[in-house]
């Protein structure tokens, strides 16, 4: 890989993380002033317009009739009921900690794929996923009992549809792209938002300037740009260096959330994070046979159950459309998204 290309492809990379982790502090701006159903309908909506416009240029098809079903289910797991719940947690959790939270999506993920899909789970992602809700309990728990922790369960509560979101996706990603996908359940998400436009209209009438760029920020930049140029680094980047960038998410968050908002996490608050990580990449990490299969199979061979990014065609490094699975964050959902916001 020629240095200029493999330098675009880190710096699309580092974009998507800082996009993603940045989400977390502009939850908490925009909920100030819109409102937790404004902000979650006017970003869902504004990114679902943003990737329609990209849509034909990145080639995105239409999907099949019988696949609208499962696409219904991910819009209303991964991104309306993602939105509220996070906006709605968010209300009272610091956005650094919110993004703490958020990362053990993958703990979910692969419990929920073992119950619906039958996937094997190992003792690395069993073990890893008891610590990353070890940590999760932590950090929930750290202010004690002056009501943070009713908001923190609230934002776990995001984390689980999110991780519902990822088992739904699985069927879809053998025929569509990520950012088909992605584009498809926002599109599904703005449907189910619809029931919270009039409160949107009021609410926006009303609110601050800030508290609108906020929001424009958000349905712009993390929801849609992010997942655009996640889609264009992991179609050309090895898995492992896009599933490690991921893990900088939450750190990232915490840095921005202090230079933005001055918050300053409580050191609680950063052990059970380190651990909730800690169990993700022991939950990520592969065994010596699926590290043997992946050398075999090249770019088809597939990662551990659970991981955040998954091939699914034979043909993804010959097409550079046939990208990888989008993830929890704080982007749409995907939000993506350990992530989708």
């Amino acid at each position: 890989m020629q240095p200029r290309l493999l330098s675009s492809h880190f710096f699309a990379l580092t974009g998507t993380v800082v996009l993603w982790a940045s989400a977390f502090p502009a939850i908490r701006v925009g909920v100030d002033g819109l409102g937790v159903q404004a902000l979650s309908c006017l970003r869902i909506a504004i990114a679902a317009v943003a990737l329609l416009l990209v849509a034909p240029f990145a080639k995105v098809r239409v999907p099949r009739s019988r696949d609208l079903p499962m696409i219904a289910l991910c819009g209303a797991t991964g991104i309306t009921a993602y939105q509220l719940l996070l906006n709605w947690g968010e209300v009272n959790v610091a956005a650094g900690t919110a993004s703490l939270l958020i990362a053990i999506v993958p703990a979910f993920s692969v419990l929920l794929g073992s119950l619906f899909l039958k996937e094997r789970l190992s003792r690395d992602i069993v073990l890893g996923s008891v610590v990353a809700l070890a940590g999760a309990a932590i950090v929930s728990m750290a202010k004690g009992a002056g009501g943070f922790t009713v908001s923190a369960l609230i934002v776990l509560a995001a984390a689980v549809v999110q991780g519902v979101y990822h088992v739904a996706t699985k069927p879809l990603l053998r025929h569509y792209t990520g950012l088909e996908v992605a584009t498809y359940a926002m599109v599904a998400g703005t449907v189910f938002a619809l029931p919270l436009a009039p409160a949107t209209w009021h609410a926006t009438l009303q609110a601050p300037v800030d508290a609108l760029a906020s929001v424009l920020y958000l349905g712009l930049l993390p929801s849609a740009l992010g997942f655009v140029i996640w889609a264009y680094a992991v179609a050309r980047l090895p898995l492992a260096t896009s599933t490690a960038a991921l893990y900088l998410v939450a750190p990232v968050a915490l840095i921005i959330s202090f230079v933005w908002l001055g918050e300053v996490p409580h050191f609680i608050e950063l052990v059970g994070g380190a651990v909730s990580v800690a169990g993700v990449i022991m939950i990520n990490r592969r065994d010596p046979a699926q590290r043997r299969s992946g050398e075999r199979g090249g770019a088809t061979g597939r990662p551990a159950a659970g991981q955040p990014v998954a091939t699914h065609d034979q043909n993804t490094r010959r097409d550079p459309h046939r990208i990888a699975e989008p993830v929890s964050g704080p982007g749409p959902g995907p939000g993506p998204g350990p992530i989708k916001e």
